[in-house]
């Protein structure tokens, strides 16, 4: 089993659109082979919207495998091209496993 966490920053002005994109892919992506959750989440207190909206990407995949594809496939592809030029620049992405099955 591989956990992903992705945190990008979405500029202010794009929050909107960002957010309809992303309305658009989870239900595609959660049908994607090995997805066993793909979770769009916000912080629990929101900051100053001047400053960006964190979005946070909570995903678990059977295998890396299904992750690699994911990331290669038409879905995120897309989504890629979409956003571009939404996001503000310095994304972090963490690929986990777990310690204890």
């Amino acid at each position: 089993m591989v956990h992903v966490h992705a945190r990008a920053v979405v500029k202010p002005q794009f929050r909107e659109a960002y957010l309809k994109i992303l309305e658009e892919l989870v239900p595609l992506v959660r049908q994607e082979r090995g997805c066993l959750q793909y979770l769009p989440c916000a912080d629990w207190e929101e900051g100053d919207a001047s400053q960006g909206y964190p979005v946070t990407m909570v995903e678990t995949w059977e295998s890396r495998e299904d992750l690699e594809a994911h990331l290669q496939g038409p879905n995120i592809a897309q989504f890629r091209r979409r956003i571009a030029g939404m996001r503000e620049e310095g994304s972090t992405c963490l690929v986990m496993r777990p310690l204890i099955p």
